[in-house]
């Protein structure tokens, strides 16, 4: 049964340029695209219980109160389901705010990305640090007591100073979440066709994860995943979804779901997705050994790590048997732990995180 869903909406003001997401779509396309959008929820939704509902761009918070309600109205959601809206800082303002939270949403993502007016402006954000200043005020003022932030490192002229700036402001905010993100240049983005100057190297990059990781959990932050930071109980359930391999619907332009043992992407041609969106890019039944593969590469994002016992008892293995070089290795090195029929990386683990989960892949 299928309890969390994912809604694309690819509105910007403006691409920014590290951006290689499907977005930047003009909103003078939104009821068109809107109209598709519900076609697909009608035909593909099986009217489940939702816990999570995650409406991510883009910037969602672009779209009118009336357009988020007609996409919440499609579900049936649970008592205390989670209902995330992304938002970008110049969005914000008192009265709209006011009536998203009165229509159910309860979780806010905001596009922080930094505190520096410079690198705001060399990565192509249309805000400021005093935009992030006064959003943060005013979407507390209305009620919101469940807001995360998100925070790239090794941007273009930064450095560990600035960063260590960039932490301290987002401390002194008394939000409840915080996503990090390592800048990767995308081909398809404008960095990636326009590559920057003074980019902080890989050992930089290192470095700046490693203060963030210890700055945050001297401020009560727990490290529940790689890139991911929360006070008590305010994890992401919706990201915790996919990392716990459940299954969730995908619905919008370029949106990915899975669903029983299907994983698929819908088009990311505007146009086609128009015409039909149930058109798909990309459609794959997993074997056994897939699903496996999936579940030990994202069970390693979390800090809880694998479940010795569960994922023994889930594929018929034994576990610690099938793959007892590879955790040998590298808890020799101290990167895996074992613990309490558990198997977690260590922090330092998690800098080496897609090195150590390929391997068990291969």
């Amino acid at each position: 049964m299928v309890k969390h869903v994912y809604i694309h909406i690819p509105f910007c003001i403006r691409k920014c340029h590290y951006c290689s997401f499907i977005s930047g779509i003009d909103l003078k396309y939104k009821d068109i695209y809107l109209d598709a959008l519900n076609k697909q929820i009608n035909n593909t939704y099986r009217n489940e219980k939702i816990k999570t509902l995650y409406i991510g761009g883009g910037t969602p918070s672009l779209l009118d109160i009336n357009d988020i309600k007609n996409i919440t109205k499609h579900f049936k959601l649970e008592n205390n389901s989670e209902i995330t809206l992304e938002v970008n800082p110049e969005t914000v303002d008192e009265i709209k705010f006011h009536k998203i939270r009165e229509i159910g949403i309860n979780r806010l993502s905001i596009g922080i990305q930094s505190f520096n007016d410079n690198i705001l402006k060399s990565i192509g954000r249309n805000h400021c640090r005093k935009d992030i200043l006064k959003s943060i005020k005013t979407i507390k003022k209305c009620g919101f007591n469940n807001i995360s932030i998100d925070l790239i490192y090794g941007l273009p002229n930064q450095n560990i100073t600035i960063l260590r700036q960039d932490l301290e402001q987002s401390i002194d905010l008394e939000i409840q979440h915080i996503s990090t993100y390592g800048l990767k240049i995308e081909k398809n983005s404008f960095f990636g066709k326009n590559r920057p100057q003074n980019l902080p190297d890989d050992e930089q990059q290192a470095e700046m994860y490693m203060e963030l990781c210890s700055e945050l959990r001297k401020n009560n932050f727990e490290h529940y995943e790689i890139s991911n930071f929360a006070k008590k109980n305010y994890e992401s359930q919706h990201n915790c979804a996919y990392w716990k391999n459940q299954n969730y619907y995908g619905f919008g332009l370029n949106a990915s779901g899975y669903e029983g043992k299907k994983r698929y992407r819908n088009t990311d041609i505007f146009k086609a997705y128009i015409e039909n969106p149930n058109l798909k890019a990309e459609e794959t039944e997993l074997t056994e050994s897939e699903i496996l593969e999936e579940e030990i590469f994202l069970a390693l994002r979390l800090r809880t790590g694998i479940n010795i016992e569960e994922i023994n008892k889930k594929f018929n293995i034994r576990f610690l048997d099938k793959y007892q070089n590879i955790i040998k290795k590298y808890t020799e090195l101290n990167l895996l732990k074992k613990e309490n029929n558990k198997l977690y990386l260590t922090e330092e683990g998690f800098l080496l995180s897609n090195e150590i989960m390929t391997e068990f892949i291969n």
